[in-house]
């Protein structure tokens, strides 16, 4: 009798304490779940500086393969910041080699609070070698991470070139950037032709952008240009400027450190480096066009390599948008005179890409011009999701509502071009070959695949 009282005690102790849990759970029905929908990750916190490094970038601004920059943000309890280096062995001994190497720092008031930046310089590297190298306060590092040096001669190497990225970067543009690491994981380095984020004094957006390449970006070095977009007519904290004239972000010079061989006025905005026998030209085509110019001729006259490239924001030849008369008046006769091969554009956000083109005043849009003395192809690209139409200008190839990214190969004689869109088909595609005394061949290997463009709107008669 008394073992049936036991069990009917506990067997009610056992249904009541189900009870109370039941009554005491949280309301999980899908009407309560509409009165409390998610909240979003406020800025504040996402984008968060801490002690440990984050936003780690690679940049050069000096000789490519001797040197290597690296610059990385942290909370403002950082005051000193370190990197350590070492050559890269098969197994974990090389940290007893490493090389510490002290860091300057900014600090940056943004729209989401302060951070320092911390720049580290390698310097005495030795041409085609593989380094490893962390960064931190000397407790909190970031990973030991891999860069390789590029060699002193003309040797074969390839670059992915990004157009605007721009717009809801990681609903969109994250996917492309890993699409083109996974076609070219063993670039030499990214090429991004201005309009990187949408708000230039925006730390959100700048936060995205870095994380799109997350580890790549410590491993890969980036260079880069300013578009309009990187220039604001607000301060972080929403000020209009006294002056009242657009100013490159406060983002620029603390995230990227690039060569200081351009105008003095201009000072990261524009620079060249030469890269395996080919010269780089970054350009700031949005303002003190006739400063650069001077300039520019220089920087062409005294080129000694066999390719040359250059990068601007705004097109010569735009591909949706109006003329931009002032770069093209200023800068084409250059290209033409001194022979560049080829220009890397963004801005229009759509794709087009020329034909080998020459110089001619007040030519109207639409008409081309061939040339036996001069002949360089232009390219004006988008890789994020923000989207015009076309314009009626005769591109070799053109597309509309198309994220691209391009993986180009320079290799003796050889420029190879590959354009693919956002899930890696193969959508323009082309070589460029030296030929003495004359023009390069430009030989067209373009898909047999039309174009994308949007339907035509049949006018109402």
């Amino acid at each position: 009798m008394q073992a049936r009282v036991k069990f009917i005690c506990s067997l009610a102790t056992v249904l009541g304490l189900a009870l109370a849990v039941y009554v005491a759970r949280p309301d999980r029905s899908p009407a309560n779940d509409q009165e409390k929908p998610p909240e979003a990750v406020a800025e504040e916190i996402l984008h968060r500086p801490t002690a440990m490094p984050d936003r780690i970038l690679l940049t050069w601004n000096d000789d490519v393969a001797t040197t290597q920059a690296v610059t990385w943000r942290t909370d403002t309890s950082v005051k000193k910041g370190y990197a350590q280096i070492a050559l890269a062995e098969d197994g974990p001994m090389f940290t007893t080699k490493s090389k510490d190497v002290s860091s300057t720092k900014q600090l940056l008031d943004s729209d989401l609070g302060q951070a320092h930046y911390h720049t580290a310089h390698f310097t005495d590297l030795t041409p085609k070698t593989l380094y490893v190298y962390r960064v931190g306060d000397g407790v909190n590092w970031s990973s030991w991470t891999h860069f390789r040096t590029p060699s002193t001669e003309a040797e074969p190497f390839t670059f992915i070139y990004f157009g605007d990225a721009q717009n809801n970067l990681k609903a969109h543009w994250w996917r492309v950037f890993r699409e083109a690491y996974a076609d070219a994981p063993r670039a030499q380095f990214m090429l991004h032709a201005g309009d990187l984020i949408n708000r230039g004094s925006r730390d959100a957006e700048w936060g995205d952008w870095v994380r799109a390449g997350g580890w790549v970006n410590a491993m890969i070095p980036s260079v880069a240009i300013p578009g309009n977009h990187e220039y604001s007519k607000y301060d972080p904290n929403g000020n209009e400027y006294p002056d009242g004239q657009r100013q490159l972000s406060t983002h620029w010079p603390v995230l990227f450190e690039f060569p200081t061989n351009g105008p003095d006025s201009l000072s990261e905005s524009a620079y060249w480096f030469d890269f395996q026998g080919t010269r780089f030209i970054c350009l700031n085509s949005n303002e003190q066009i006739d400063v650069q110019t001077p300039w520019l001729e220089g920087v062409l006259k005294d080129n000694p390599n066999k390719w040359t490239v250059v990068t601007h924001h705004h097109p010569i030849y735009p591909s949706s948008r109006a003329q931009n008369p002032e770069i093209r008046d200023g800068w084409q006769p250059l290209y033409d005179k001194y022979g560049v091969d080829i220009v890397l554009q963004g801005h229009d956000h759509s794709y087009g890409r020329t034909g080998l083109m020459g110089y001619e005043q007040n030519l109207p849009t639409g008409v081309t011009v061939q040339s036996e003395k001069a002949g360089t192809l232009y390219v004006v690209s988008v890789s994020g999701p923000k989207q015009y139409g076309r314009n009626d200008f005769p591109f070799v190839r053109r597309a509309e509502d198309t994220q691209l990214y391009q993986i180009i190969t320079v290799d003796g004689d050889e420029l190879r071009y590959d354009a693919r869109t956002a899930t890696g088909a193969l959508y323009d595609a082309f070589t460029l070959r030296k030929r003495d005394g004359e023009v390069n061949e430009l030989i067209e290997r373009v898909p047999d695949t039309p174009e994308y463009r949007r339907p035509e709107i049949k006018k109402k008669p």
